[in-house]
């Protein structure tokens, strides 16, 4: 919620600059001057968007497939639904995951949220 806040009222303040600055007179004299500054506002634009929204998601990508990458037999796993289990076996797109009551399910690999935290 802070981020979102921040990006906010970073894109106005960098807005409020940018149209501040790119004011001409009648004649039009600054609009060279207006043309740099759009660039470099555009350059700003792109990076704040990186910052905020492309390398944290590229981040949390990477977490998963590490994460999936690292799944084996006997890991006590919790699913993005909240199941808690153990796997059983590991195919390809798939992991069997042994419930508490005794049940297996078969769940989708991506569904896996991360691993339980050894609590003993």
């Amino acid at each position: 919620m802070i981020k979102k806040i921040a990006f906010t009222l970073v894109l106005v303040l960098l807005s409020s600059l940018l149209l501040s600055s790119c004011a001409t007179t009648e004649d039009g004299s600054d609009a060279g001057t207006s043309t740099i500054y759009m660039i470099v506002f555009l350059v700003l634009l792109a990076g704040i968007f990186y910052l905020f929204i492309i390398r944290p998601q590229s981040k949390r990508q990477k977490e998963q497939r590490d994460l999936n990458a690292s799944l084996k037999p006997g890991d006590r796993i919790i699913t993005i639904g909240g199941i808690y289990g153990r796997i059983e076996s590991i195919r390809e797109d798939s992991v069997i995951l042994k419930v508490e009551s005794g049940a297996t399910i078969r769940v989708v690999r991506s569904s896996i949220a991360g691993k339980q935290e050894n609590t003993g």
